[in-house]
Order: C-alpha cells, then sequence, then structure tokens
C-alpha cells in the first residue's frame, strides 16, 4: 500500500510541513480531499482541547488527585486525524494513550481519568461510542482488535458495498508493543484471514526509556509485509496526512481488502506516565528539536496562512478550553471513594464462584476490623 509519491527525507507520507505549508501527493489527494475548512478546523478544536485534557489531568496527579497519567502529548495529530477518519459504525481498541481518538468519538473524558484515579476498573459502555476500554497490558488488545474484526466479517458487515454498514476495526498501540508476542500474533490472524482492521503503530521513538533505534533495525512497518499486510510510515506530526492515509486503509478494511499496518512517526513530548522523569534519557536538544514540530503549531500556520483560523473562532475556543479545564477538575475531585465490594463487580458477566467465593471472604476481612474497633472503642468506654 505504500504511496509512491514525493516522501519525507525519513520515507514519511507528509502533506502539511513542520512550518504549515501544504503539499501534495497525487495518491492520496482523494483521500484528503474532503478537508474542508470547517473540518480542519474541527480537528484543530480537538487537537486543543486534547492537549487541555491533558494539561488538567498532569496537574491533577501532581496535587495526589490521580494516582497516574500517561499524556499523549505531541501525539494529537496522529490520535486526531486518524479518529476524524472513523465512520460511526467502525469499532476503536485503544491502550492507554489515546485520549484524542477518544475527543474525537465524544466520549465523556472524564470518564477515562476513573481509571487513573483508582475509583473503578475504568470501564464505560463501549457501545456508545465504538470505543473499547483502555488497556494496560502492553499489546494484548490488537489480538482483541483482530478478533473483532474477524467477527465483523463472518457477520457480514465488510465488502457489501453499502457504506453505512461495511465496517471496520482501528487497533492503536506503541513502538514498544511491536516487540510483544501479541502483536505478531495479531499480524498472523489479521493477515491469513484478512480482517478488516487497521494495526495503527504511533511511533512516539521511545518505549518508556528504550529508544526505537535499540528496538528495531529497520522501520516498524516493514515488518508488516512480511506477514502479508500492507504497510505505510506516515509523518504523525501531520494531522491531514494521517487522515488521508488512515482513511485510505479503513475503506480498504471495510471493502474486503484486509488490513493495513500504518505507522504514525510521531514524538512523546511529556513523559511516559507522571511517574516517569525523561531528562535521565533523553536530551533537551532533541526535545527542542520536536517541540519545533509540534503538530498543533503546524495546523494553526496552515490554517492562518489560508486565512481560516479567524479571531473570533480562537477566542470561543480559548473560553472552551477554559471551561473544559474547569469542568475537568470539578468532576475528578468530587469522584467519590468506591466501596471495597467494588472491585468484585464487572469482573465476568455472570456470576462466578471463585469471585463470589473472594468477594464473601474479603467482606467477613472487613468486618472483623469493625467488630475489633468497636470492641476496643466499648473497652475505653
Amino acid at each position: 500500500m505504500s504511496p509512491t509519491g514525493p516522501l519525507t527525507d525519513d520515507g514519511l507520507v507528509q502533506l502539511l510541513t513542520p512550518t504549515g505549508e501544504r503539499v501534495t501527493h497525487p495518491e492520496l489527494e482523494v483521500w484528503a480531499a474532503d478537508l474542508t475548512p470547517e473540518r480542519l478546523r474541527a480537528m484543530y478544536r480537538d487537537m486543543v482541547l486534547t492537549r487541555r485534557f491533558d494539561t488538567e489531568a498532569t496537574s491533577l496527579q501532581r496535587q495526589g488527585e490521580l494516582a497516574l497519567y500517561a499524556q499523549c502529548l505531541g501525539q494529537e495529530a496522529a490520535q486526531i486525524g486518524s479518529g476524524h477518519a472513523l465512520a460511526p459504525q467502525d469499532h476503536v481498541f485503544p491502550s492507554y494513550r489515546e485520549h484524542g481518538v477518544a475527543q474525537v468519538r465524544g466520549l465523556e473524558m472524564t470518564d477515562l481519568l476513573r481509571l487513573f484515579r483508582g475509583v473503578d476498573h475504568g470501564g464505560w459502555d463501549p457501545a456508545d461510542h465504538n470505543f473499547h476500554l483502555f488497556t494496560l497490558v502492553i499489546g494484548s488488545h490488537t489480538l482483541h482488535a483482530t478478533g473483532y474484526a474477524m467477527g465483523v466479517q463472518r457477520d457480514g458487515l465488510v465488502g457489501t458495498g453499502d457504506p453505512s454498514r461495511d465496517t471496520a476495526v482501528v487497533t492503536y498501540f506503541g513502538d514498544g508493543a511491536t516487540a510483544q508476542g501479541d502483536v505478531s500474533e495479531s499480524l498472523v490472524f489479521a493477515a491469513v484471514n484478512q480482517a478488516p482492521v487497521v494495526l495503527f503503530c504511533q511511533n512516539n521513538q521511545w518505549a518508556i526509556s528504550e529508544p526505537t533505534t535499540k528496538q528495531a533495525r529497520v522501520p516498524l512497518a516493514d515488518r508488516a509485509p512480511g506477514f502479508g499486510i500492507p504497510s505505510v510510515r506516515v509523518d504523525g506530526n501531520d494531522v491531514v496526512a494521517t487522515y488521508a492515509v488512515t482513511r485510505q486503509a479503513l475503506e480498504r478494511a471495510r471493502s474486503g481488502g484486509g488490513p493495513t499496518f500504518v505507522e504514525a512517526f510521531t514524538y512523546r513530548m511529556g513523559a511516559h506516565t507522571t511517574s516517569d522523569d525523561p531528562t535521565r534519557y533523553r536530551s533537551r536538544e532533541q526535545e527542542e528539536h520536536w517541540r519545533r514540530r509540534d503538530p498543533i503549531d503546524r495546523l494553526r500556520r496552515y490554517l492562518e496562512a489560508t486565512g481560516e483560523l479567524p479571531e473570533v473562532f480562537q477566542a470561543e475556543l480559548a473560553g472552551e478550553a477554559d471551561a473544559f479545564g474547569e469542568h475537568i477538575r470539578t468532576t475528578v475531585r468530587s469522584m467519590g471513594r468506591p466501596s471495597s465490594q467494588s472491585m468484585f463487580e464487572h469482573v465476568y458477566a455472570t456470576s462466578h464462584s471463585v469471585v463470589d467465593a473472594e468477594r464473601a471472604w474479603f467482606g467477613e476481612y472487613e468486618q472483623s476490623y469493625v467488630q475489633h474497633d468497636g470492641a476496643e472503642a466499648g473497652g475505653h468506654r
């Protein structure tokens, strides 16, 4: 699938340069043709609000309101561009950093933070937005996505020619996950079954502190053809190119053409999580190099240069972002402490004898402390 048109020196598909200049790619222009100024402003809005979400969540963790948080700082274009390429019926299997995709899919964003606050298992009804639960186990969800795509295929929802029915699946994972066996197994099953799945690798160049250069000798996208899956490398800081590439891959999946591996080459501008210190393993010079390639700045420069980012829009967006930040802070701080018994809920869809036994034991264990404290209090009286 790799386009043969103009590429960057790194072999990446690019439609918007770091300075905000629009470049053409003959094979992909058709897939970006519907990006009107209104849609580009919608993308810009989603990117700005996603970054505000990141900023607020990071601050809340530093204040002790969240136990942990994983930023998507710097990866907004990869997530927003690919998210906007999705059809309503398409299904998303994220890892734990796809806040931008969640924003595009219309989730109540504070629901994502329930997991990081530890008030529940981090669940919501995936059917509401066709957005599956966050997955903390690296790479395992790629198998879930491939299996789901095979189910969609067997349900006759692929290649019907009806754009409102034909369905694709996309799964997001990082460069570090490509070293997991689960991802390789996903590639095997996706290939041999021609599953309608897009395997979207956000190569942010760091698997915690391990650079991609120590994980692979070749570009990550080069692995997929060995399994019989076409692949493409795209500038992951270019929201326009990411949209076009993903839209093409999704349409291929929906029409029965099988899977595609997309490597979105981007950069994790923040820490791996709030428990990580990236200054211990990367230089300020490298970070500054990528800050100059900020994906939000790139789209803003383009919209400003074309006169499609009016001041009134920017003012309204700034106000919306401030209100969004207040909503995040207020909602998170109002999340009550769950009962300890809630940890046993929603583990299985139906009653499970082992879970029931553990719940009963833990209830007795907790009650023993209540009785002990009450007896001590009575003795003091």
